[in-house]
């Protein structure tokens, strides 16, 4: 494992890499740009294990879109393999994605884009309407697949990515702002060791907020699932003490057919009594109850 200096002035921050993507974008705009050095990583995978093993002191990953919900693998990653680590931030990022090529070219003549899978369905209006004919391929991410497009030097090829990615690697944009909605977001978190000291040192360069309210998430699981109410139950200990549910969704937990874990997300921090004393409450019907970070809010993106 490696070993990072703590008095580093610029700490490594791990993000779904190439140079170019969406996922750059939130951590320049949501860190400190004098405090960080960002690290591209193949995949959100990866970059989640960077941080394990202490390549990077922190790390930031995409965990929940507007338009096409949660990123999977995230949430897969909280909940299993990377229990380890939990969230101590967020950022919100408006996402605009674009048509690139390696030339102006007619809609017509292209047969092929190439983006991450999470973009296709934050796109389908302009995908079913303007490229009916073109087949979509998978990419690591989308600045990837604009790399990827003007490597292969193919005029019939083009990538949904950032603007930046085509600035990046020298692409042309043939279309701009192809996303179903102008109000697209995607909502990233920061993540840090779970042992990680609560000192001023030990906190994400995050740029300054002032005030703000703080989010609280969780993921809970138990054989009372297969009981009629146990959801409702559950959740009653948010209600009954006031306590706002931001979010909740299920996921399998890759075992047998029906069995699920439950994510959500709640306004307020641990230490606040009325919070406690509801994950207290969750845990006396829970097999598992897991708290995946207690981190200030992100402020809405300005509509």
């Amino acid at each position: 494992m490696s070993t990072l200096p703590e008095a580093s002035r610029h700490a490594r921050v791990g993000y779904l890499g190439p140079a170019g993507t969406f996922s750059e974008e939130a951590l320049l705009a949501s860190a400190a740009a004098d405090a960080i050095e960002p690290v591209a990583l193949a995949s959100i995978y990866e970059t989640v294990m960077a941080l394990r093993e202490g390549d990077v002191r922190w790390a930031i990953v995409p965990i929940e879109n507007s338009l096409e919900g949660s990123i999977n693998v995230t949430l897969d990653l909280l909940a299993g393999d990377a229990g380890d680590v939990e969230i101590v931030g967020e950022a919100l990022l408006r996402v605009r994605h674009s048509l690139i090529g390696t030339e102006a070219v007619p809609l017509a003549e292209i047969e092929t884009v190439i983006t991450h899978p999470q973009v296709p369905g934050q796109c389908t209006l302009f995908l079913r309407s303007e490229l009916p004919q073109a087949r979509i391929l998978a990419a690591g991410s989308t600045a990837e697949a604009v790399r990827s497009v003007l490597a292969g030097g193919d005029r019939s090829q083009a990538a949904l990515g950032t603007t930046l990615a085509a600035e990046i690697y020298g692409g042309t944009v043939i279309r701009e702002g192809v996303e179903d909605r102008e109000d697209n977001e995607t909502r990233f978190v920061w993540l840090a060791p779970r042992d990680r000291q609560r000192s001023e040192s030990g906190r994400p360069p995050l740029r300054s907020r002032a005030g703000g309210e703080w989010k609280t998430s969780l993921v809970f699981w138990g054989a009372g699932a297969e009981r009629p109410g146990w959801l409702v139950h559950c959740l009653d200990e948010f209600a009954r003490r006031d306590i706002n549910l931001t979010k909740i969704e299920s996921r399998p937990r890759r075992e047998r057919l029906g069995s699920y874990m439950f994510f959500a997300d709640v306004a307020g921090r641990i230490g606040d009594a009325s919070v406690d004393e509801a994950i207290a409450g969750l845990k006396t019907m829970c097999e598992e109850v897991r708290v995946l970070g207690s981190y200030p809010a992100a402020e809405s993106l300005a509509r």
